[in-house]
């Protein structure tokens, strides 16, 4: 079977395993890198299992780890309307070049262009803020303008936006922050991320390990299952990623000594993976654009040679590119065998490598 042929034959029906739903986690573990981490070696063989705190001597001297920074809007406002009191809730997910946002309303069929709503803070030291919705689209999509007061701290009015599965509250916002993200934009975790703690770095760079940095503004397409009866046929969406100089530099410099590129979740990859088509060795160069690049089985990896990354749901385009790496097949035996083994899944559950 052909490449081409390959990614055209997979179903997105294929992309399934069966979870029961008290793996999913809930709430992040009380220190970070204490996640289990299974170990799938890229060339064959079968899993093994370790601690995120292994991770320095997982990887080689000369390696580099390379993560997104990007970090993750309070994106999500509980409002009112000012008139009738009844609640709504926005999800925001981009900013446009006027100043409003594109959001997701909750519920929406009774909004109006125009309606006007009151959006309370997280802590008494703030007064209440306001929002005006501008522009209704379908499924739920409102274009909103938020008050001076809102728009400038929405950290002190909006919460973080989990994803739908996980039902706890979270009691420390930064829990769903990796600890270098940086530049705000994101409206989901890059959550390999969140495993690394400070005191971890330190030990990866003892090791010899090299560490760089992109940004990818997570979307929430990033997480919507694929609904297309071929992964093929589903309809990519859209990131806005960045790649500085220094982090080419670094690339290219293990490259060139023999070392491996590792990302740090599917957001890096898909960065460096875009960065691929345009890189060149000997004369590096950073990139910034919009990627749409669809990683799926039969996929030819040009930069990522190993990964670090979460249990991602079926169905998702993650499973798919994570699959691109080892396989289905192999991935699933995986899961099955993580399953098995109760590790904690999707965003703040354990980590799987792949080298």
């Amino acid at each position: 079977m052909t490449l081409v042929d390959e990614r055209a034959a997979l179903r997105t029906a294929d992309l399934a395993f069966s979870l029961p739903a008290e793996l999913i986690a809930q709430e992040p573990l009380a220190e970070r890198d204490s996640s289990r981490l299974m170990v799938l070696p890229k060339g064959g063989g079968k899993p093994t299992h370790a601690t995120m705190r292994d991770l320095p001597e997982l990887l080689r001297p000369g390696d580099l780890l390379v993560a997104n920074n990007s970090r993750v809007l309070s994106a999500r406002l509980r409002a009112q309307k000012t008139q009738s009191g009844g609640k709504v809730e926005l999800l925001l997910l981009a900013k446009t070049s006027n100043g409003t946002w594109r959001a997701l309303a909750k519920p929406s069929r009774r909004l109006r262009i125009g309606t006007e709503l009151l959006i309370h803070p997280r802590s008494s030291r703030y007064s209440a803020g306001g929002a005006s919705i501008e522009s209704i689209e379908d499924a739920g999509a409102v274009t909103v303008r938020l008050s001076d007061a809102v728009n400038g701290n929405l950290e002190a009015y909006g919460e973080m936006p989990l994803p739908p599965y996980i039902t706890a509250p979270l009691g420390d916002q930064e829990r769903y922050q990796t600890v270098y993200a940086a530049p705000v934009g994101s409206a989901a975790a890059p959550t390999a991320g969140l495993h690394v703690t400070a005191a971890l770095l330190e030990r990866i760079r003892a090791a010899g390990i090299g560490w760089a940095e992109v940004t990818l503004h997570v979307g929430l397409d990033t997480f919507r299952p694929m609904t297309s009866e071929f992964v093929a046929d589903h309809p990519i969406h859209s990131e806005w990623c960045h790649v500085s100089d220094e982090t080419a530099r670094k690339i290219a410099e293990t490259r060139t000594s023999g070392g491996r590129v590792i990302a740090v979740g599917t957001t890096s990859a898909r960065t460096l993976e875009s960065l691929g088509s345009v890189f060149d060795d000997a004369h590096t160069r950073g990139w910034s654009g919009e990627t749409d690049i669809f990683i799926t089985p039969g996929y030819r990896w040009r930069l990522v040679d190993g990964l670090l990354t979460n249990f991602h749901l079926p169905h998702s385009t993650l499973l798919a590119m994570v699959s691109a790496l080892v396989g289905w097949d192999r991935l699933r035996g995986a899961y099955e065998e993580a399953i098995a083994e109760r590790y904690r899944f999707f965003s703040f559950g354990d980590a799987m490598l792949i080298t």
